[in-house]
């Protein structure tokens, strides 16, 4: 007989992501996931307080799987990250209207966003310009991911209207040559997102400032390199 996990919250967060990924976030529900994990679903709720929670309880831990920079050399580090977003974006595809909708971001995320926003002061970025940078990195993977989304045609969704269909480009002879030649054979997705990335990378280099950073952080750094030992 297979042993179950005991419950507990990550055990719950974990099983609504898995359902979500596979069936989509409307299929979620407390009495579905009590059925997948073999319990009432009223037991649930000595773990999570309600859905909403749970929902944003299932966004903070997809999003806490984009790694923090870790690369001495930032551009490096960025881009290894904003891969990381598009990545788990696709994964997780329900997350992203989430996101949209909610705008309710979790401890784990806001700890995600702080040691990020701390990995570019450290790398000599003001911090208006660190903050610059987060938003624009995070407003392109977001925007891309979304722009593939409308572009390519998913019949797990059942989507219609998408710019696949012929009788939305009739007429439009340069839109139906590019979703023609690019889009519907899936060669732009990586290729023209790592340009597009790169080319962002290249303006946010313009945002960053020479030598050692000035702030809290490297005052005290400064400060603890004076003591007398």
């Amino acid at each position: 007989m297979e042993q179950r996990l005991p419950l507990s919250r990550a055990v719950i967060v974990a099983a609504a992501v898995a359902v979500a990924d596979r069936d989509g976030l409307d299929r979620v529900s407390m009495r579905r996931l009590g059925r997948h994990l073999g319990v009432e679903a009223m037991s649930l709720y000595n773990h999570v307080p309600d859905k909403a929670a749970l929902i944003d309880a299932m966004v903070d831990e997809a999003f806490y799987a984009v790694p923090v920079p870790t690369d001495p050399d930032w551009r490096t580090g960025l881009r290894a990250r904003g891969l990381a977003q598009r990545q788990m974006l696709r994964a997780h595809r329900w997350a992203l209207g989430v996101v949209d909708a909610r705008g309710t971001p979790g401890p784990a995320t806001l700890r995600r966003q702080d040691a990020t926003l701390g990995y570019l002061r450290a790398a000599g970025f003001s911090t208006r310009a660190a903050g610059h940078a987060y938003v624009l990195l995070d407003a392109y993977v977001v925007g891309f991911v979304s722009l593939e989304r409308g572009l390519t045609f998913d019949a797990a969704l059942g989507r219609s209207g998408s710019l696949l269909d012929a009788d939305r480009l009739a007429g439009l002879p340069h839109l139906e040559e590019l979703v023609r030649d690019v889009v519907s054979t899936g060669d732009e997705d990586a290729t023209g997102f790592e340009a597009g990335l790169d080319l962002l990378l290249a303006t946010v280099g313009t945002l960053v400032t020479p030598g050692p950073r000035t702030g809290t952080g490297s005052r005290r750094g400064a400060a603890r390199s004076t003591r007398t030992p």
